[in-house]
């Protein structure tokens, strides 16, 4: 199995993502988060695939995010209105994101590495 895997170098939940799916003979094709950030659409695709609300997709911890005051935002803004800030900069964007095609992971949880890409 190959799966994207939209990373950040230097965050170490990304490293350490990184070395599970190695560890456990997953392929990994990497894509540079905010060298080369998913479009909108592609964002779109993945968090309907996901199962998962859009706002986890945000990086909550990171200083774009509180710069620009999104807290409030993200409690009161549209869905298209989400993705078009998230599609803005990858450093918004909640990391890793790996993807197969059909199943979809945001961040990095031992457990469900283990129950999605094993």
């Amino acid at each position: 199995m190959t799966v994207t895997f939209y990373w950040y170098p230097k965050c170490g939940t990304c490293r350490n993502a990184k070395k599970w799916l190695e560890a456990n003979g997953v392929a990994v094709e990497e894509v540079h988060i905010v060298e080369n950030p998913p479009s909108r659409e592609k964002l779109e695709e993945l968090y309907k695939k996901s199962g998962l609300e859009l706002k986890k997709f945000f990086n909550t911890s990171g200083m774009k995010y509180r710069e620009l005051g999104l807290k409030d935002k993200v409690k009161t803004a549209s869905e298209g209105e989400l993705l078009d800030i998230l599609a803005t900069d990858g450093m918004l964007i909640k990391r890793p994101i790996t993807t197969d095609g059909s199943k979809v992971t945001v961040g990095f949880n031992e457990k469900q590495f283990e129950e999605t890409w094993k």
